[in-house]
């Protein structure tokens, strides 16, 4: 699967296991069909791709970029939106395996959980270092999340 003009930085793949999502250090995000290795769809952003998810209900796929913006993509219209909580790069993103919410991690030490699409902020934490990594567990019920300071710290998710 070639295509970006620089590294590729993130993936993910849908859940149905016939799309990859690439994001690119060219600011790109491409879409391509894996059964077939061509690229389906491309688009073009003002800043460097370091996060991305593609939404298990398989409409939306969350951008996080190098300029801390958030962006939502609607994969097969031109609905998209602008997230604006991180003051620095984001460095990982994670849908709930419902696709009704997910989560974006920082250098600005935060995690960010997201209502989709829209982008209702829905919490808010502060660690002590930057937020490299995240995961949400299969049931929705628990956030895990790694930073610089070398240590993992859980969230118990309630709703």
């Amino acid at each position: 699967f070639q295509g970006h003009t620089d590294g590729a930085s993130c993936i993910d793949i849908s859940s149905d296991g016939t799309r990859l999502w690439t994001g690119g250090l060219d600011n790109t995000v491409r879409c391509w069909d894996l059964r077939e290795g061509r690229q389906l769809q491309q688009h073009d952003f003002d800043s460097q791709i370091f996060s991305l998810g593609y939404c298990p209900s398989g409409e939306w796929l969350a951008v996080g970029m190098e300029s801390s913006n958030v962006e939502v993509l609607h994969i097969s219209n031109s609905n998209k939106y602008q997230l604006h909580l991180h003051e620095s790069c984001v460095l990982s993103l994670k849908f709930a395996s419902t696709g009704k919410w997910f989560v974006t991690t920082g250098k600005d030490n935060l995690l960010n959980g997201w209502r989709t699409p829209y982008g209702a902020s829905i919490f808010q934490s502060k660690e002590t270092a930057s937020v490299l990594s995240c995961d949400i567990s299969v049931d929705d019920k628990v956030i895990v999340t790694g930073s610089g300071d070398k240590k993992a710290t859980v969230y118990e998710v309630q709703y």
